[in-house]
Order: structure tokens, then sequence, then C-alpha cells
């Protein structure tokens, strides 16, 4: 997603997801230990609503681009509704406001250019905030991801050393655009067997070809590969330890006031505990911070 985020046919891919036991499952069952936090019980904060631009703050929306196909940060409920510890952050953000939230869901590689064309306010899609997406936009910064790899229980893979290796990931992800790229391009200079990068269109799909035997590894963002170990019942562990760690951040139009907005909310949000709180129900604590920024990435 690209966050921190060839293809099989789309039928392939859901009918091993119900062919298979073990597989992924990433539809509500696969919720929140705790219950999800209700925006409409997060109070107005004054000082952070007088900041929004008076076109959002007089619609009363917030229009936010969403992939939902990232859990357990954004992904979709058996109904087709957006849920994930990101969504909760971002209603309770949007309340915070004394706005309602809206979501569009759309393919990730369209977020940023409907932010830039004004199509949407703001993207809630695990972005990784980097010099080269901030030419673009302005981000908001609300969680720290790192990569991690997971691999079947019992493997022996090394990220460092993943040459000749079938690597599965979501498509447009970093994974799948700078790091197994760069990885792969290595192992070509130093004479060894290419990385074989197999791109997924969500990522239920990824863990499942590794799940399935179609895939050695899978690499992702650190909360989402630890919930795709979760949901295999088993099936998968950890390759390694997190590595490369940077910021997520919500893209908004550059230069945007809305920016200033978001962050007084968030902050807000993280002062008075209801950040840590939405968090740890998905047990993605380990990734919280202390200060929303502004472009922190690099």
């Amino acid at each position: 997603m690209q966050s921190r985020r060839l293809l099989l046919p789309a039928a392939f891919a859901a009918a091993a997801a119900l062919l298979f036991t073990g597989c992924v499952d990433n539809t509500s069952g696969g919720s929140p230990t705790a219950e999800p936090t209700d925006s409409t019980e997060v109070g107005i904060d004054e000082e952070a609503s007088a900041l929004l631009p008076d076109a959002i703050a007089e619609a009363g929306v917030l229009i936010m681009g969403t992939d939902a196909a990232y859990p357990p940060n954004e992904f979709k409920d058996a109904d087709g509704n957006p849920i994930g510890w990101a969504i909760e952050l971002s209603d309770a953000m949007a309340a915070r406001l004394g706005v309602t939230a809206e979501y569009q869901i759309a393919s990730f590689d369209n977020i940023i250019p409907a932010v830039t064309g004004g199509k949407a306010d703001l993207g809630n899609s695990s972005f990784t905030d980097n010099a080269e997406r901030q030419k673009q936009v302005d981000f908001v910064n609300y969680f720290e991801a790192g990569i991690q790899w997971a691999q079947p229980v019992g493997g022996d893979v090394n990220p460092d050393d993943a040459c000749g290796l079938k690597v599965a990931v979501q498509s447009t992800t970093f994974e799948h655009t700078d790091e197994l790229p760069g990885k792969n391009q290595a192992c070509l200079d130093a004479g060894k067997p290419a990385i074989e990068i197999l791109p997924f269109d969500s990522q239920d799909a990824a863990a499942n070809a590794v799940v399935l035997g179609q895939a050695d590894a899978m690499s992702a963002d650190s909360p989402v590969t630890l919930y795709a170990i979760e949901q295999t019942d088993g099936k998968l562990e950890p390759a390694g330890e997190t590595f490369d760690s940077a910021p997520y951040g919500m893209p908004v139009a550059k230069g945007s006031e809305l920016a200033a907005a978001l962050q007084a909310a968030l902050q807000s949000l993280v002062d008075d505990g209801t950040y840590t709180e939405i968090l740890t129900a998905w047990g993605v604590q380990s990734g919280g911070i202390d200060e929303i920024t502004i472009n922190a990435g690099s």
C-alpha cells in the first residue's frame, strides 16, 4: 500500500480462501479482542476543529480515500464496510473535529491522485511517508511500522539472503515497489538467482500463497504480517526480525490547512489515551507514537 503497501486470478484467490483450512480470513471475524471505540463518545476538541478549512467545516464531512485491503489496518467487514484500527482512529479523529468520516474505497495507487485532485480530503491507507511522496502531498504521521517477513512454520528464510526464493507481497506496497526490487538487484549483482516477486491484489491472498506453498515467504508492514500470522492458525511464523521502521502518514493536499487540524485532533487523542486504547484493542500498540508530526518521513 505505496504503503509500506504475476497476479493470480481473483477467482483462484477467492477459491483458495474457501477450499483450504488454515488460510487467512480477514473478515470481521478477525476483529479486535476489545470492544471497538465508539466515535460518538469522542468529544469535540474546539481548538482542533477551529483549524479545519471552512469548506470541510461547513460540509460537516471529512472524505477519506482507503484501499481497505490491508488488515488489520484497513479492511472490509462481511458487509463491505471499512474496519480496522486505522479506520477506528480516523473515525475518532473526525469526531474530535466535529465532523463525520466518509470513506471512498479505491485502489491504493488512486488515492494520492484523488487527494491532489480534490476528490478526497485525505488518504487513510497505511501510506509510508517518504521524501518522494512529499513532493506531491503533505503527511500527518500517526504510527511507526517496520517491514516483517513471514514463512511456513519451521522454515529457514532469511530476508537478507532471499536469492532464488518466491516472495509474496500485496501489489503496489513499498515491499513490492522498493524493498524486493532492491534485494533482487543485489542478488543479480552478486551473480545469484533472482528473487521471484509475486504481487497479489490483497494481503490475505499474499499470505495464502505462502500457506498453500505457492511462495516461500511474504513481506509486509509489521502489523500486517503479525496479524496475518495470527489468522493462519499456526501455519505461518515470523522470518527474521522487523527492520526499516518508518512513519505511516495520512496524505493531504500540499500546503493544506487540513494538516494542522488533523495533527491537533490526533494529538488530543494521544494525550487523553483514546489513541492507545484503539491500538491496544487491535494488538498494534507497539507502533504507537507520543507526538503526531507532519512530514517526518525521509
